[in-house]
């Protein structure tokens, strides 16, 4: 077999690590992915390479005389890695979107991530939706955004990598006086008839707007025509009270005068959230987001759906790819 033209420096630290652990779980742990990503990762270096590196059985792993053989050169290439990147200032600031200064997870992630790495700047900015913040992560203007990953164009997703943080529960807002505004959960076939607000038009939401189309799907939902662009809370509110369109949301979004939000049921509808970066980008602040991001998720069960909680097949596949 000939020798591969390019390996992925990220499958060399996943082997090193594993390699050091010699226990695959302890591994996925130390680098903050699910241990079904990570052996698919050394099955593709042992393909890549045309090699076995490990020996599994149920009680130990070893490394194979090939594996024996490759890690004093991938630690090697590792260190000239990191070296680097030192030297070209891997410690610069971070910059990432958190899409609106009122969602809660990005929030949450990034304030974590900023106590875990106290001597780094993860700086936050509140500027698009992912489809948008994309465009900017491939071109190497910003570092990190959040937002439904399943919801890109292949294309986009192709030049990112993404680890699953929260199933959000999604909810309506509803002018005062609209006739669901009383209930205290509105069942999705309440909506039947109506149109509501999720963006279209927007070119910097559309995995908002698109998830919206799938969940009304069938159910006789109308997605709102495109309305004027609306920038800043100011300007969004006026335009939503001149509409009276209700509008999807996620539970927790920020309060608009004169609406009422309330969770969708029946099923419960989910949007899914990762954490998203540009493939090949080596910053201890993404390391500290994704800490974070991963301790949120275990501690208060953000990647736990409810047994009637809705999300598309795509996305499923999406978030079951790091499991």
């Amino acid at each position: 077999m000939p020798a591969p033209a390019h390996i992925d420096p990220r499958l060399l630290r996943v082997f090193v690590t594993v390699a050091e652990e010699l226990h695959f779980t302890r591994a996925a742990a130390r680098l903050y992915v699910a241990q079904q990503a990570l052996s698919r990762d050394v099955r593709r270096l042992e393909r890549e390479l045309g090699a076995e590196l490990f020996l599994r059985t149920t009680r130990q792993v070893t490394l194979t005389v090939d594996g024996v053989r490759l890690l004093p050169y991938a630690r090697r290439l590792l260190a000239a890695q990191d070296a680097l990147l030192a030297a070209f200032g891997q410690a610069r600031p971070l910059l990432v979107d958190l899409n609106s200064p009122g969602l809660e997870t990005g929030r949450r992630v990034l304030r974590r991530a900023r106590e875990l790495a106290p001597d780094g700047e993860l700086m936050a900015r509140y500027e698009s939706g992912l489809t948008g913040a994309a465009a900017e992560l491939l071109a190497g203007r910003l570092d990190a955004s959040f937002g439904r990953f399943a919801g890109l164009d292949p294309a986009l997703r192709s030049g990112l990598e993404q680890q699953p943080v929260r199933f959000e529960r999604m909810a309506v807002i509803l002018p005062s006086d609209h006739r669901l505004a009383e209930l205290a959960e509105v069942p999705l076939a309440a909506l039947a008839g109506e149109t509501v607000y999720a963006g279209a038009g927007n070119e910097r939401t559309l995995e908002w707007t698109d998830l919206a189309f799938c969940l009304f799907e069938g159910r006789d939902v109308a997605v709102a025509p495109p309305l004027p662009l609306a920038v800043g809370e100011e300007e969004f509110e006026r335009i939503m009270a001149k509409n009276r369109n209700p509008i999807l949301a996620v539970v927790g979004f920020p309060a608009i005068p004169g609406t009422v939000a309330r969770p969708l049921v029946d099923p419960v509808p989910l949007s899914p959230v990762s954490l998203v970066w540009r493939k090949g980008l080596v910053h201890p602040g993404v390391d500290a987001l994704r800490r974070a991001a991963a301790e949120l998720a275990r501690a208060e069960g953000w990647l736990r759906r409810p047994s009637d909680g809705w999300i598309p097949a795509i996305d499923q596949d999406v978030m079951d790819d790091h499991k």
